[in-house]
């Protein structure tokens, strides 16, 4: 399934929590803050990359976690304590001169709605809140930090006629 939307994508932004995580936030007993990644949506964001589509974050915590991951996967543009992500959704097109037709967003709760509702193409995880999903125009199988994010990875590689090319990378 793709969807026409995705064929001007050039940017994939992506909330954290509850999208490039599963949504836990776990403390050890020195207060030091654990996320789990997966790691087939780190690679669908790096196979998005090397056919120049770019991945930036917009989280409304803030976690040196975060930035460990970002830097690990090559997302230069992290904002983290965006409670009013529109305004850094804002700053994001000004930086990158993109416009809302060549942006795909994935969030999962109220905070996302604002900058849902202004790309191209928007997209939850499946244990997005209802308001969430009722509003989008993918909704992933996967739940958040369990290969939703590689879900609509792939999708935007599908709708941007580069997933055959994707794939011949690993044939044999």
């Amino acid at each position: 399934m793709t969807h026409r939307k995705l064929e001007t994508i050039k940017l994939l932004l992506l909330d954290v929590d509850g999208v490039m995580t599963d949504g836990r936030i776990i403390y050890d007993a020195y207060g030091v803050e654990t996320k789990f990644f997966n790691v087939k949506d780190g690679h669908g964001i790096k196979m998005l990359d090397r056919f120049g589509i770019k991945t930036a974050i917009i989280t409304g915590r803030s976690s040196i976690v975060v930035d460990l991951r970002a830097r690990e996967l090559g997302i230069d543009l992290v904002y983290q304590g965006a409670l009013r992500k529109l305004e850094s959704y804002e700053d994001i097109k000004m930086k990158t001169g993109l416009s809302d037709s060549e942006i795909a967003f994935m969030g999962d709760d109220l905070i996302d709605i604002p900058v849902l509702k202004r790309v191209a193409f928007s997209a939850a995880p499946a244990d997005a809140v209802p308001e969430v999903i009722s509003l989008v125009d993918f909704v992933s199988v996967n739940c958040g930090g369990r290969g939703a994010v590689r879900e609509l990875c792939n999708l935007i590689l599908e709708g941007r006629g580069f997933w055959d090319e994707a794939v011949k990378r690993y044939e044999l």
